[in-house]
């Protein structure tokens, strides 16, 4: 079942591009939520665990976020 949920949600966020990013992504929302933040989305969060919020919001696209690349680490020290 789990994987059938996965690929359900690879397929409303076609921005992410591989099924590690997702669960990367989601996991270190889940560490923000655990932590204190505020879910995004309208959602019982005594209901439902951090990690499930943080899944949710990530394939509502949600969370920003950006690759880094080799470059973009050399233009930032410069």
């Amino acid at each position: 079942m789990p994987t059938k949920e996965l690929n359900e949600t690879e397929n409303l966020a076609p921005e992410i591009d591989s099924k590690y990013r997702l669960i990367i992504l989601a996991a270190k929302r889940s560490k923000q939520l655990q932590r204190g933040a505020r879910p995004r989305i309208d959602i019982d969060p005594i209901k439902h665990k951090p990690t499930r919020i943080a899944l949710e919001e990530v394939v509502r696209g949600m969370i920003q976020f950006h690759v880094k690349t080799d470059g973009d680490e050399n233009s930032a020290e410069e």
